[in-house]
C-alpha cells in the first residue's frame, strides 16, 4: 500500500515526464494510464520484492528494518526515464541511489525529477557504466529495457558487491541468455509480473568471498 505522499510523488513524476517527453524521447508510452501500469507498476512490483515491508510501522522491528535498508547502496544502470530506480526510491526512500545514464538530456531530466520530488541520497552519474570507478560497487544493481542486453550484463554484474544482488526486469525470452552470460551468479526462480504476458523479475546473487 502506497502512502499519500508516495502517490503525490508519482503524480508529480508523471507530470514532469509528460512535459519533458514532448521535447525528448524518454518513453514511447504517452498514455498516462499505460505509464502508470507499465512503468510504475513494474518498477514498484520489483521494489516490493526487493524491499519487502515485513514489520509494522512503529515497532522496534520496523525501526531496525529501516536502519538496515538505509545502509543499502543501489545503482540503476541505464536509467533513461528513471525506471525502475526512482520508483524504488519512492518505495524505499531510505536507500542510497545512484542513477547511471550516459545521455546528458536524460540525466538532466533525472536531476529535475529528483529535485522536484525532494529526494535525498540520489546521485546521478552522467557517464557510461564502464567509466565508473572499478572499485565502486553496490549492494543492488537494477537493469531494465537497455539496448545490447547481453553486452551490458557483464558490466552490470561487475558493479554488484560480493553478497549483493542483480535485479533484471526483462522479457521471459531473455532469461536463458542472462544465465548463460552470467553463470557465476546464483539465480532465483523468475517472478512473473502481474498483468504482463511475458515480463518477469529475475534476481541473481553474487556469492560472498
Amino acid at each position: 500500500m502506497l502512502s499519500a505522499s508516495q502517490l503525490q510523488g508519482i503524480s508529480a513524476y508523471i507530470d514532469i515526464l509528460q512535459r519533458w517527453n514532448a521535447h525528448i524521447n524518454l518513453t514511447a508510452i504517452r498514455n498516462e494510464e499505460e505509464i502508470v501500469t507499465r512503468h510504475f507498476g513494474e518498477s514498484l512490483f520489483a521494489a516490493r520484492h526487493l524491499f519487502p515491508r515485513t514489520a509494522h510501522v512503529g515497532t522496534d522491528a520496523f525501526v531496525r528494518q529501516l536502519e538496515l535498508i538505509s545502509q543499502i547502496r543501489v545503482a540503476d544502470l541505464g536509467s533513461g526515464a528513471g525506471f525502475p530506480g526512482l520508483p524504488i526510491k519512492l518505495w524505499a526512500p531510505e536507500i542510497s541511489l545512484t542513477l547511471i545514464e550516459s545521455n546528458q538530456k536524460k540525466a538532466t531530466f533525472l536531476r529535475e525529477v529528483a529535485r522536484a520530488l525532494t529526494l535525498t541520497s540520489v546521485n546521478i552519474q552522467n557517464v557510461r557504466a564502464e567509466e565508473l570507478n572499478p572499485n565502486q560497487t553496490f549492494d543492488l544493481v537494477t537493469l531494465r529495457a537497455v539496448e545490447r542486453f547481453a553486452a551490458v550484463l557483464p558490466t552490470a554484474a561487475s558493479l554488484v558487491a560480493r553478497g549483493g544482488r542483480l535485479a533484471l526486469l526483462i522479457g521471459s525470452s531473455q532469461v536463458d541468455e542472462a544465465k548463460v552470460v552470467l553463470p557465476e551468479l546464483s539465480w532465483q526462480p523468475e517472478i512473473p509480473i502481474p498483468g504482463s504476458k511475458a515480463r518477469i523479475l529475475l534476481m541473481g546473487t553474487k556469492e560472498p568471498d
